[in-house]
């Protein structure tokens, strides 16, 4: 799928050697959330992974060597549809009939607070996974209301590409801010007949992103508590649309922009028509393979906001526990498996996944297979998640359609957060 392989790539993909894995010890915790996760014989048995279709090809093996070695608690594999959209529509259809078909459910971590609020989703008692070991924003995405839902698989978060070689032709250094960004996209790109500046700009849910991390970066949000309270409109929002609208009006940003999603922007990048791209880490890979116009003219840093580095927005995927799940402990071990160090490792070097284990970023082994690591840390410990709502899916909506106004010129930023903010305030009353 798309949008998640691009946003997360947030699939279940990476291999594992297993050589002595002998499983996770289950602790018998207090609370409601640790009494659904205990050792009884009826919490332990056969288990259903749902994931999205697509990017698995890592998957098999790696559930063929945890049935080997828990043969009483084998995994079966269901691949729902390649698009988000479908994927969820499903995974929703199932939960809310209460069958037990699913087990542990692989989310976009936009969908837990929505599958939370639901009670699609059991809470978890957080002393069951190591969450210190873990990128600290990452934690937050897996939370609602300040309970453990889920918990962290793969992560994410936007970066800023550039042609190293113009740059250097330039003599310039990559752009540290807003301003930075903009003059060298007006007036170094067209010299070399690029486009200066490209995002995610069709009105889908790359959308969201882009005007949430802007939004973000100039200083203010869309939702905060927890989705309670709507944000929107201030000065700060309309700094960030009116970032992006200017692009528009001013060029440097280009109308064929408007229609890019992840695979569309970042082709345009690599085929060498752009000078900047906003996009996520895979696009590093692609973009030094073999066949690529612009390998090894290219760099990656974090992105620019007004008065220095921005704000990304994390993208990526968790894996939760279904309310309705028939073995709740296997569950759990499956899902301590799943995030483990050496499965993280491999979500990396097998699946070109960002993992969520803060210290692989660190590795000086993987740093020099993987360069780009630290700038993608930076930028991951100063990500947000997108805005948190039980009715997530009606706010991207709202967000997307009046960005596509904004950066369409029909309409202003000033009348854009006044109109976004009574449309999340009416999705936010609803019962």
């Amino acid at each position: 799928m798309r949008w998640m392989r691009a946003a997360g790539r947030a699939l279940l993909v990476g291999a594992v050697v297993l050589a002595g894995y002998t499983g996770f010890g289950v602790r018998a915790d207090a609370g409601a959330a640790s009494a659904a996760f205990g050792t009884a014989s009826g919490d332990r048995g056969p288990l259903t992974l749902v994931t999205a279709g697509d990017l698995t090809d890592y998957l098999p093996p790696l559930l063929d060597d945890w049935n080997e070695v828990h043969p009483d608690e084998r995994v079966t594999l269901v691949e729902l549809p390649d698009s988000a959209d479908e994927t969820r529509a499903q995974m929703i259809s199932e939960l809310r009939s209460g069958r037990d078909r699913f087990d542990v459910l692989n989310i976009d971590v936009a969908w837990t607070s929505e599958f939370a609020a639901a009670g699609w989703i059991s809470p978890l008692p957080r002393d069951r996974f190591p969450l210190d070991a873990f990128l600290r924003p990452v934690v937050d995405t897996a939370t609602f209301e300040g309970r453990l839902y889920a918990v962290p698989y793969v992560t994410n978060a936007g970066l800023l590409y550039y042609r190293k070689d113009i740059l250097d032709r330039a003599g310039e250094e990559p752009p540290r801010t807003w301003s930075d960004l903009v003059r060298q996209a007006r007036t170094i790109a067209p010299q070399y007949g690029l486009d200066g500046y490209a995002g995610q700009f069709l009105p889908y849910e790359g959308l969201t992103v882009n005007v949430t991390e802007a939004v973000h970066s100039a200083g203010g949000s869309v939702l905060r508590d927890d989705g309670a309270r709507v944000s929107v409109d201030s000065d700060a929002a309309r700094a960030g649309l009116r970032f992006l609208a200017d692009g528009v009006r001013d060029g440097w940003i280009s109308r064929e922009a408007l229609g890019y999603k992840e695979e569309e922007s970042r082709q345009a990048f690599q085929d060498g028509r752009l000078l900047f791209l906003r996009n996520w880490p895979y696009v590093y890979a692609d973009a030094s393979a073999e066949g690529s116009k612009i390998a090894g003219r290219f760099g990656a840093v974090p992105l620019p906001g007004p008065d220095g580095p921005g704000t990304s927005v994390l993208g990526g995927s968790n894996l939760a526990v279904s309310s309705h799940a028939r073995h709740p402990a296997s569950a759990a071990d499956l899902i301590s498996y799943l995030t483990s160090e050496r499965v993280q490792r491999q979500v990396l070097t097998k699946g070109s996944l960002p993992p969520v284990r803060a210290a692989l970023y660190e590795d000086p082994e993987l740093v020099r297979a993987y360069p780009y690591l630290p700038t993608l840390r930076q930028s991951l410990l100063s990500a947000v998640p997108r805005p948190k709502s039980p009715r997530y899916d009606q706010v991207s909506l709202a967000v997307q359609a009046v960005a596509q106004d904004v950066m369409a010129l029909r309409q202003t930023p000033e009348e854009a957060t006044a109109r976004l903010a009574r449309e999340l305030g009416a999705i936010s009353r609803k019962g």
